[in-house]
């Protein structure tokens, strides 16, 4: 039987696998549906995969139903099949899929296992092999942002500090971009839920970053409601002083 985080690993691979397969063999399917059978080809597996490895572990997914029963349950896989429909359905590399394990224990609980499968690039990022955060790219520090929807407080960190805005696709592929060094910080507001971030904050703690919600509050999962609407993921440098300018900015 595979460790939690090869297994994480494993799936997240083979989903990703899964929707390149996808995405190359329906050449005329349009946005809506090619979005629609990703999603579901992508569930279908790793719920299937899921029942076949983890049988006693509860799921929280994007694209399942919620079941409450959970929320009494020591180990719960926070699934997102993929983030980025958008990205996905474009042709797009920046898209991502999420695999992460949260366990019970101590105050909230956290997260144990994660995986991000980025199929674009052909690379996945995981806490079994996470190297330490690549090196801060200089200055002025970069932003990874919204492509279509970049959230008010990235736009004041910009204007107040000169960060330099570098719109990219899903969470996960931005939470990524850190970890790999292509950003420095990503800062969101403004909506998301538990599925969105678990497995992308699993990969940045372990490569050593700096990750929290916006007041500088932990992040927790496997809660009653899986809003989990901000995120801010960070070199841990930066935390404290954009973590001040938030906190200023919104008294």
């Amino acid at each position: 039987m595979p460790a939690d985080a090869a297994l994480a690993r494993e799936l997240a691979q083979e989903a990703g696998d899964l929707l390149v397969s996808v995405r190359g063999s329906n050449p005329g399917l349009g946005p809506d549906e090619l979005k629609r059978l990703g999603d579901r080809s992508a569930q279908d597996l790793l719920a299937a995969r899921l029942a076949q490895h983890r049988p006693d572990d509860s799921v929280l997914s994007e694209e399942a139903a919620d079941d409450a029963g959970r929320l009494d349950a020591d180990r719960v896989w926070i699934i997102d099949p993929l983030d980025g429909t958008r990205e996905f359905s474009e042709g797009r590399s920046d898209w991502a899929v999420h695999v992460a394990l949260w366990e019970a224990g101590g105050v909230g609980g956290s997260l144990t296992a994660g995986a991000v499968a980025l199929p674009g690039l052909g690379t996945v990022l995981a806490t079994d092999s996470a190297a330490p955060a690549a090196a801060a790219l200089g200055e002025p520090p970069r932003m990874a942002v919204s492509r279509t929807r970049p959230p008010a407080v990235a736009d004041m960190l910009a204007g107040r500090f000169g960060f330099v805005p570098v719109p990219m696709g899903s969470a996960g592929y931005k939470v990524a971009a850190v970890v790999r060094g292509e950003v420095d910080l990503y800062v969101h507001a403004g909506g998301q839920h538990e599925w969105d971030s678990a497995a992308p904050v699993a990969v940045a703690i372990a490569a050593g970053l700096h990750a929290s919600r916006i007041d500088g509050s932990a992040l927790l999962y496997n809660r009653p409601d899986p809003l989990l609407p901000d995120l801010l993921v960070c070199r841990p440098e930066l935390a404290a002083t954009v973590l001040a300018a938030i906190a200023q900015d919104a008294a």
